[in-house]
């Protein structure tokens, strides 16, 4: 794996000569956040040695480059899931590829359903820790001492730091923010209100198919990371759910415009 992802950065540094101190993950509806940067390079990730391809509808698949307020920014325009059937090292390879190009600092949103009361579907909640209820980790096998150390601590998954960076910029902005765990679950199927109802028992207040692999990884690394989810459904076990897949991407579109100025000021600010 050390030498697949060498290869690959080898590619893009020789294509761009680009180094990105900052990386940000767009989940679905968040892609227009590339909007926000000053483009200078593109590349889709067909063209990109290695790299997987994402398959889920409102994820284009590129890798953009550019700066926000002078700060080197690459962002992925789509991400790779378990469900799609790759396997974990597949989902978390772009973020190996982050680090070694120069990333120290990991952004990862995401569209979830909400389980907490005090939830409203296009709430934004800052993620501060989550529950790993994935079927493979993206860690397991034989560990390579290059990328990072057998055991990771994840005590502080989500940096403290930029949390509190966030939450006082969100009040600047006048954005309103929650705060949360977040519970990562394979898909593709949306949850039973039984399992909303499970999410919640374990103490979570959204729940997803993503993120959970790639902060595992980043922090393998010693990567900070900072999360943001917008709440699309509420997992209601008192209601009969019909959230579709193309309702969740409305969801997302309607909270991404400060979801992005709060990612923006964050990284302009940092």
């Amino acid at each position: 794996m050390f030498e697949i992802v060498q290869e690959t950065v080898q590619y893009i540094q020789d294509k761009l000569n680009f180094s990105p101190e900052y990386g940000v993950i767009l989940g679905s509806g968040l892609g227009g956040f590339t909007e926000d940067i000053e483009v200078e390079y593109t590349l889709p990730y067909n063209e990109i040695p290695n790299f997987p391809v994402s398959t889920v509808q409102g994820h284009k698949g590129a890798l953009v480059f550019g700066k926000i307020n002078g700060k080197n920014v690459v962002a992925m325009q789509g991400r790779f899931h378990f469900y799609e059937g790759y396997d974990m090292k597949e989902v978390t390879f772009p973020v190996r590829v982050m680090k070694y190009l120069g990333v120290k600092k990991l952004v990862v949103s995401n569209a979830s359903g909400g389980v907490n009361p005090n939830y409203k579907v296009g709430d934004i909640v800052i993620i501060y820790d989550h529950i790993n209820f994935m079927p493979e980790h993206p860690l397991r096998g034989k560990n390579d001492e290059r990328f990072g150390p057998r055991f990771v601590n994840m005590s502080e998954p989500y940096s403290k730091n930029l949390i509190d960076k966030a939450k006082k910029l969100a009040q600047n902005l006048n954005i309103e923010v929650k705060d949360g765990i977040y519970l990562g679950l394979q898909g593709p199927t949306f949850e039973t209100l039984s399992e909303y109802r499970m999410v919640k028992i374990l103490g979570a207040d959204c729940v997803g198919m993503s993120t959970v692999p790639e902060v595992i990884v980043a922090r393998h690394m010693e990567m900070e990371c900072f999360g943001v989810s917008v709440i699309t459904d509420m997992g209601d076990e008192n209601n009969i759910n019909t959230v579709s897949h193309d309702e969740v991407l409305e969801a997302a579109k309607k909270a991404e415009p400060q979801v992005r100025l709060l990612i923006k000021q964050l990284i302009a600010t940092d």
